[in-house]
């Protein structure tokens, strides 16, 4: 049994695989939304001015506001799906206080349905309850280790920085003497987007390729938007 052995491996450890994926993506999505919102944003103000202080005090707010909001958004959404698993793993508890011979019935049966014959299921039941029936029933009812509960500072942490190193690459190309300001800033944030689309589809075995064109088209998108929006404003405020 693949899984029970795997939570056997994972017991002991101080952080399990959930928390390590579950910071992995906030961090990816954390870059993500920096290079492309204060891409955005820069590229708007930068259309509509060429004062270099206007444009990097825009650029320093949105880089502090989206990673503040980005770090409490995590923060709030990872708290909840703690809360959550908390729950079943206190009422798996007390189930497993409540009616033990019910759960190890069920225990034999999870096994069963996982390849055992009836025999070596009953068996195996019998010991992993005796070795640790919350662990146990915890990990195979509901996916949940109980050592490994979804973190939501190390979430909220890796999104306000990965958030802030991924709106520094905009911020900084963005000052460069105009006109070459907006090409470079253009080819970096795209090349960007292209890597965070390629790391996000890696760490989900999904086709990186999709990802990293849908990634740039919609940064180019984005930044071409509130360009013109930026250089039209500019121009009628002038």
């Amino acid at each position: 049994m693949a899984e029970l052995a795997n939570l056997e491996h994972e017991h002991g450890e101080t952080e399990g695989l959930s928390n390590r994926l579950n910071w992995l993506r906030a961090g990816v999505l954390g870059a993500n939304d920096g290079i492309v919102s204060v891409a955005g944003i820069v590229m708007g103000v930068a259309g509509a001015t060429d004062h270099r202080p206007t444009i990097l005090i825009a650029g320093i707010a949105a880089l502090v506001a989206g990673a503040l909001s980005m770090a409490a958004g995590e923060y709030v959404s990872v708290s909840t799906q703690r809360d959550a698993e908390l729950a079943l793993v206190e009422a798996e508890k007390h189930d497993l206080k409540r009616m033990p011979d019910e759960e190890l019935r069920h225990l034999t049966t999870m096994l069963e349905e996982r390849g055992m014959s009836p025999e070596t299921a009953a068996t195996a039941a019998q010991e992993l309850t005796e070795w640790n029936a919350l662990r146990v029933h915890s990990y195979l009812e509901f996916g949940i280790d109980v050592d490994d509960v979804s973190n939501p500072w190390s979430a909220a942490l890796a999104s306000m920085v990965s958030f802030t190193i991924g709106a520094l690459l905009p911020m900084l190309t963005i000052l460069l003497p105009s006109p070459q300001r907006f090409y470079v800033t253009v080819l970096a944030v795209l090349v960007a987007l292209a890597i965070t689309g390629w790391t996000s589809a890696t760490l989900g075995f999904a086709n990186w390729r999709r990802a990293a064109i849908r990634n740039v088209l919609g940064g180019a998108f984005a930044m071409g938007v509130t360009y013109l929006i930026g250089t039209l404003l500019g121009t009628h405020v002038s």
